[in-house]
């Protein structure tokens, strides 16, 4: 989590922001690197504490793990969201995908990062004005990537169910269960 760049921009003060994910080392060493942009930062590292933080004092911005040891980050994105109109949330993930990507738009996010993220990309997706446009990745998805992705879709489509889903794709159930385990090919 290094600055890359030697002139820090930075938003106006008292700016509110809400990190939530479980790595405690990770969203401790964010919190500082988004206080030193000018943030007044709050971290919560379950979803339980993502809620009530929501609810009680409503971000102007917040980046939400995904996959968090008490339940899944699209929930707090959906209290935000409740909560207040125009929080601006950006999704972080290890378990990037389409179809998870597509519902944290449609809950609201703004943007999709995938882990590893540094502070500088995610200051550059919470700051980015509406309509501008993202930089094209350098390399593209993989054959086991894209793979990974159409599962990842069809998941999502099934809510979540993995017997429904191993059904839909003609796969064993034990089969699909290991392969949702695993994070994404590159």
């Amino acid at each position: 989590m290094e600055d890359t760049n030697s002139e820090i921009s930075t938003v106006e003060e008292g700016t509110t922001l809400l990190l939530v994910d479980d790595d405690g080392p990770f969203v401790r060493r964010l919190g500082r690197a988004m206080e030193s942009r000018g943030f007044t930062v709050d971290i919560a590292e379950t979803v339980a504490d993502g809620l009530a933080k929501a609810s009680t004092t409503p971000p102007d911005y917040a980046v939400i793990d995904m996959r968090l040891g008490d339940g899944n980050g699209l929930d707090v994105i959906e209290a935000i969201r409740k909560a207040r109109e125009d929080t601006r949330m950006i999704v972080l993930t290890g378990y990037g995908n389409i179809a998870t990507a597509v519902n944290a738009v449609k809950l609201g996010a703004i943007d999709y990062l995938a882990k590893p993220a540094d502070a500088d990309e995610i200051f550059a997706a919470l700051t980015r004005k509406p309509g501008e446009r993202v930089e094209m990745p350098e390399n593209p998805m993989s054959a086991d990537r894209v793979r990974w992705e159409h599962i990842q879709r069809v998941y999502e489509m099934c809510d979540r169910n993995v017997s429904e889903t191993a059904r839909r794709l003609n796969m064993h159930r034990r089969t699909l269960q290991r392969i949702l385990a695993k994070r994404a090919p590159r």
